[in-house]
């Protein structure tokens, strides 16, 4: 067995990295190295690299289209990126019964985005306080050079404030700026801008006349973006009469139906144990898009989750009402995106995501991710309280069943029509492809 700790990985070539991680961790590291070399690109691969450090090769996902959406009066075909059965389905289906009834109207709140600079200082804090207007115009002064370009374009920074820490950790105070990004994310312009701020605090403390002795030591901590953007705000919703809820599928009672969709929503908005799954659908339908779209996931997951921790409860982020007989559905989330920088035009697909969206301003993405986002969640209550929802969810998962117990494709037709009309399960399916190969199958 080879020696699993090496030195000086990154400075190998690719090739050489995939060598020694299939020789050292595999059985059978020549088929290893082929399957692996197999998902190179052979036209983006230096593009596909050059996102990450240590690449060996590309982990494929599944980038398919929910048609159909109506937003605010315009008619898109979605693009998602998701490797789970049944979203994009249950997107779909969102989209198709909510086209006649009016489809989804959005708008966006606002689109502030917040930075921190955290620093310790054991001067006099209301000495500190009294000059900090000061300060914060020195701030201004030194970012104008980093900030001109967003000027122009419509952005830059809205405000700059101090916030006392010390009575959570002694001697700690923040800089919050409030920012505005206009068509980009933001995270290396507001990052930039915070780093200048650091430098420029800093200088103040030790040059300037203001502070003396022991008062000039500041000691920066960090300065970064925050990913929690409680100020970035879309709101997307729909609604009609409950009469019109009613259909020839699964809801024959349109008041009835909406009463339980309400249930549902009022049980996740109390219950953290239902929220947490609840907002795992949005974000089936939210995380999906903004992927295709080149945009960060990670940030946007964990802004949302902070978002429905925010009055100390986790709750659900999509919110019911039923007046005078309207039923009405909406979601209010954070969503920092954007459609310009980092990924957004580099990586080839998400440049085609945002091309069949018709190229939108990172304030049109946030409408059209919210609203796919409202979408699934749609979709996933009206099954749950409808039909359940592992008959679809299995049904679309067959394939993939098919796919493990290495199902030829004759096998595959034979099964798909057998459980046309039946619940799927993992060991149905087994036994029945088991008959199928041994001849026993009567159909």
């Amino acid at each position: 067995m080879h020696n699993k700790i090496i030195a000086g990985f990154s400075k190998l070539s690719k090739v050489r990295k995939v060598q020694w991680i299939v020789e050292t961790f595999f059985k059978d590291p020549d088929m290893v190295m082929n399957e692996l070399i197999s998902y190179w690109h052979p036209g983006l691969q230096s593009i596909l690299d050059g996102f990450i450090e240590n690449s060996i090769g590309n982990f494929p996902l599944p980038l398919g289209v929910a048609p159909n959406f109506k937003i605010n009066g315009k008619v898109l075909a979605i693009p998602m990126a998701i490797e789970e059965s049944s979203v994009i389905a249950a997107a779909s289906s969102a989209s198709k019964f909510w086209f006649d009834r009016g489809g989804f109207k959005a708008e966006v709140i606002d689109m502030k985005k917040i930075g921190q600079v955290h620093f310790r200082w054991r001067g006099d804090k209301e000495k500190l306080i009294h000059i900090f207007p000061d300060i914060s115009q020195k701030l201004r002064d030194d970012v104008k050079p980093i900030i001109r370009s967003m000027e122009e374009r419509g952005g830059g920074i809205n405000s700059i404030e101090l916030i006392d820490f010390t009575d959570k950790i002694p001697d700690i105070f923040q800089i919050r700026g409030e920012f505005y990004t206009c068509d980009s994310m933001g995270a290396n312009f507001i990052n930039t801008v915070l780093e200048q701020f650091s430098i420029t605090l800093k200088n103040y403390f030790i040059s300037g006349d203001h502070f003396q002795g022991k008062e000039k030591e500041l000691e920066i901590i960090m300065a970064i973006l925050s990913n929690y953007t409680p100020e970035c705000i879309v709101h997307t919703e729909v609604s009609c009469h409950i009469d019109e809820l009613a259909n020839d599928n699964s809801i024959n009672d349109g008041k009835f139906f909406a009463e339980k969709f309400k249930t549902a929503i009022e049980i996740a908005t109390k219950d953290p144990f239902r929220a947490v799954t609840h907002n795992k659908g949005i974000f089936n339908g939210i995380d999906s898009v903004v992927i295709a779209t080149g945009n960060d996931f990670r940030a946007v997951e964990a802004c949302g989750h902070a978002y429905a921790s925010r009055t100390g409860t986790y709750q659900s982020l999509s919110k019911c009402e039923i007046n005078n007989g309207i039923f009405r559905f909406w979601l209010d989330v954070p969503l920092a995106v954007g459609t310009i920088g980092g990924l957004t035009r580099t990586h080839p697909i998400a440049k085609r995501s945002l091309e069949m969206l018709d190229n939108p301003s990172a304030e049109q993405l946030m409408k059209i991710v919210a609203s796919v986002g409202l979408a699934q969640n749609f979709g996933a209550v009206k099954s749950l309280i409808t039909t359940g929802i592992q008959k679809g969810h299995m049904k679309l998962h067959l394939s993939n069943i098919l796919t493990f117990l290495e199902a030829g494709e004759k096998e595959k037709e034979i099964i798909s029509d057998y459980f046309e009309n039946k619940i799927v399960s993992f060991s149905e399916v087994k036994a029945i492809l088991e008959k199928v190969r041994s001849g026993k199958f009567n159909g």
